[in-house]
């Protein structure tokens, strides 16, 4: 991999990338297929922390993200990977996709805002995203999530009582798409259901580092690490470069197309500091809620699907509740990290562990502010009363779901304070003056400047980010492929 010093940087570049997370490695895939020949270099943070380094240390990174931003006392925290490959290095590569409605929250049920991009817009890209990342899925989810191609790879073998759910509601309960291999490949193994997946020991989810390395390797690829950008270096309306930290110094480096991907938090910061202002700069900044559950089964061993988390169940997901009322998206564990054995002789393994991702509504007060400080403060009060009310709705209607089952009891265990899903910050949408990017990631005001990854949400979502932040990025660089960008 051609990881320069600062004495080996060129003297400009086509494109400067900053972060090396999911918007942005395969936003570099997406430019590498239309513009091969362009100078590209890509901008990290952290440091280079191979896969051996991450599974001896137990640590994705050196450093510490809760040490990267100044959060309210008695507020959520907020989970990410500062480091080369970002989230790729610590997500647990579950890979459902946004629902269409999803797409067109405020067209379909009065409320929240719609996207500038639409579900059929973005589905090519979910398949060459899916493709990458050899994700495993069952197509007969297309039912739910349309789509136009197989999945790279078979699904993960289900659970006893997901098999038991999926005869009752054949068309609502599905083996979930995962980016971890079922079938071993160019000497990464299968699942292997250790539920350690942070550092996946046989390399079976995805990564940055065990599939983009023959991409970064090319000549015309420079990796700068232990370079925080600062500000994009503005000058008359149009993107100069970018300004970095590096070896305790300020330095200018020149782009002619600059793309920030870092993370949902820092990127807004980087765009206040490079003296951007606008309303929706650094607001509504969300993520969905996690609740948990146990649910004791009465006669039924549990733990016998193929990963830690095995089945997806889409009863809660969509329909006209969601003009007041949040969707939930259900997970169903395959795993006891959480909540252990049941303590009952005989019955340690009739215990099933839930998760259920419900959708808030951003709010204009969450917010990232550049209030002078080294770090960007981050300001989260509450949740939305629309995200209560899915809350509450999960809980009645749980019931009904696990009917199919033999259910002794569902205990409501505590919530998962954050899914490492920062979102918001620099929403897209069709209208400048209530968004900061168009559909294409490019903002509005400055032509050449983009925004890459969970940043651009301009609506929470019950699915995990990362395989659309994936999908959007290859969908942008294919868009500026086609631009006169091109021919620069």
């Amino acid at each position: 991999m051609p990881f320069i010093q600062t004495s080996q940087l060129a003297d400009g570049y086509d494109v400067v990338i900053g972060g090396t997370g999911f918007g942005s490695m395969f936003f570099l895939a997406g430019l590498l297929r239309s513009r091969p020949g362009a100078r590209i270099l890509l901008v990290e943070w952290g440091d280079l922390r191979d896969h051996a380094w991450q599974v001896e240390h137990q640590s994705n990174s050196l450093l510490d993200d809760a040490e990267t931003y100044r959060g309210e006392a008695g507020e959520k925290p907020w989970n990410y990977t500062v480091g080369y490959g970002g989230g790729t290095n610590c997500w647990w590569a579950n890979t459902p996709r946004m629902l269409p409605t999803d797409f067109k929250l405020k067209s379909t049920y009065g409320v929240g805002t719609d996207w500038p991009i639409s579900y059929d817009d973005l589905e090519p890209y979910y398949v060459e995203a899916e493709e990458i990342m050899l994700v495993a899925g069952p197509d007969d989810i297309g039912a739910v999530y349309p789509r136009s191609k197989p999945y790279p790879q078979p699904p993960h073998n289900l659970t006893t009582a997901d098999r038991m759910l999926k005869a009752s509601m054949p068309d609502r309960h599905f083996a979930l798409p995962t980016a971890r291999l079922r079938r071993p490949i160019d000497g990464r193994g299968p699942c292997c259901n250790t539920a350690n997946c942070r550092f996946c020991p046989v390399e079976a989810k995805f990564t940055a580092l065990n599939t983009f390395g023959p991409m970064v390797e090319r000549e015309n690829v420079h990796v700068l690490t232990g370079a925080r950008i600062r500000s994009v270096d503005l000058e008359g309306g149009t993107a100069k470069g970018v300004v970095v930290t590096v070896g305790g110094e300020d330095r200018r480096i020149a782009g002619d197309l600059v793309a920030i991907g870092c993370n949902g938090i820092h990127t807004p910061f980087i765009l206040m500091r490079s003296g951007l202002d606008h309303p929706a700069l650094g607001r509504y900044l969300h993520e969905k809620h996690i609740i948990t559950f146990e649910v004791l089964l009465d006669g039924l061993d549990h733990f016998d699907g193929g990963i830690p988390t095995t089945g997806l169940n889409t009863m809660l997901l969509d329909g006209e509740h969601r003009r007041d009322t949040a969707g939930a998206l259900g997970y169903f564990m395959n795993n006891y990290r959480r909540d252990g054995l049941r303590p009952v002789y005989g019955r340690w393994r009739q215990t099933l562990p839930l998760e259920y991702f419900v959708e808030d509504l951003p709010q204009e007060a969450n917010r990232v502010l550049d209030d002078g400080g080294e770090m960007p403060r981050v300001s989260h009060a509450s949740r939305s009363e629309y995200c209560r009310r899915g809350v509450e709705r999960v809980i009645a209607r749980l019931p009904d779901v696990l009917a199919a089952l033999p259910v002794e009891d569902i205990i409501r265990r505590p919530d998962v304070p954050t899914g490492s899903h920062v979102q918001g910050t620099c929403r897209m949408g069709a209208d400048p003056a209530t968004s900061i990017v168009d559909g294409g990631l490019v903002h509005h005001q400055v032509r050449n400047l983009m925004v890459l990854g969970t940043a651009v949400w301009a609506t929470c979502t019950m699915s995990n980010p990362s395989l659309t932040a994936a999908a959007l990025s290859l969908r942008a660089a294919q868009l500026l492929g086609n631009s006169k960008w091109q021919s620069a």
